[in-house]
């Protein structure tokens, strides 16, 4: 019953593409072919696969475990016998990097999923029951919005006695919730006018179905974005935060790597790597979940390739003038 022109709202474009075939049976998501032929949201899978693939083979490729001690081996520079250096302890850094991605990036697709379902179920809810539920999501919304994220982060977890990959998954997610569930409540508004939705209720649908087979179905690129937007932030959050002394500092994250190496205070003594390397891998897992969530922009919103595809034929044109203008003389 979902006929939409995607034309008349640009977010639905990614939900709408039909799927394709591969080799017979095998089917492929029609989102998943479009933000595969995205030059930005290719580059941000690859970067972010290659973490994921890294965080899970940590266990074999770790020379040491990340915590050991060896009085043998202080503060190394990078060398073939440990390619990121060794902290003041003899810990090898290699091996903190690559185990603490997998802390990391649980804690932050986790955090991401939870925020992301929170938003989407209030959202979608206060938009299409409307009335006192609207009204009352719509004051937690700018109740969580007036509070300053980081403040009330800082806050909680100076008050927190376990600071456990649990409480701060949840922490992060109730802080994270409410600009994407603002966001999404506007979508569906939007939505519960179209024509599709008022004929599935004219014609009887549940409200479940209405909601999920009309509404949800129509608002996946939103989704998939605020997932991504609230990984990413939720990434850097919890790495300031252990950075601040405000983690678990028994774990090994990026985070605490980053704690450890401001507190034994390298960079003063000229010791760059126990900061660069951790450092490095949280903006590089970061700059790929940005390239993602840009693709799924460009791929969900048909101006943004119009005017992509519009500066393009305009360079093209300028240089290719020059070109003329040149072989003619």
């Amino acid at each position: 019953m979902s006929q939409l022109d995607p034309t008349l709202d640009p977010t639905l474009e990614l939900s709408l593409a039909a799927p394709r075939r591969l080799r017979g049976r095998v089917r492929i998501p029609g989102w998943l072919v479009l933000l595969v032929r995205n030059r930005k949201s290719l580059t941000g899978l690859v970067m972010v696969a290659f973490v994921v693939v890294i965080a899970l083979i940590a266990p074999l490729i770790s020379v040491a475990h990340p915590n050991d001690f060896n009085i043998l081996a202080t503060r190394q520079a990078p060398s073939w016998n440990h390619l990121f250096g060794t902290t003041d302890q003899g810990s090898d850094i290699f091996s903190q990097v690559v185990l603490g991605a997998r802390r990391s990036l649980l804690l932050g697709a986790a955090a991401g999923a939870l925020a992301t379902v929170l938003a989407a179920t209030l959202g979608i809810t206060a938009a299409y029951a409307g009335g006192i539920v609207d009204d009352v999501v719509n004051f937690l919304i700018n109740v969580f919005l007036t509070i300053p994220a980081i403040p009330l982060l800082i806050v909680v977890s100076g008050y927190l006695k376990s600071r456990g990959m649990g409480t701060m998954i949840l922490v992060l997610a109730l802080v994270l919730w409410a600009f994407e569930a603002r966001i999404l409540r506007g979508q569906a508004l939007l939505l519960k006018s179209r024509d599709f939705v008022q004929a599935a209720k004219v014609a009887g649908e549940s409200t479940g179905r209405v909601v999920f087979s009309e509404l949800m179905p129509n608002m996946i690129s939103r989704i998939a974005a605020a997932f991504v937007l609230v990984f990413y932030i939720a990434l850097l959050t919890d790495a300031g935060l252990e950075f601040l002394g405000l983690g678990d500092q028994s774990v090994t994250s990026w985070g605490v790597t980053l704690y450890w190496a401001q507190t034994n205070s390298t960079v003063l003594q000229g010791e760059w790597w126990p900061f660069f390397f951790p450092g490095a891998a949280l903006a590089f897992t970061v700059l790929g979940l940005v390239l993602i969530l840009a693709g799924i922009d460009e791929v969900s919103n048909p101006r943004l390739r119009t005017e992509k595809t519009e500066r393009r034929g305009l360079l093209r044109a300028l240089f290719g003038g020059r070109l003329v203008a040149r072989t003619s003389s």
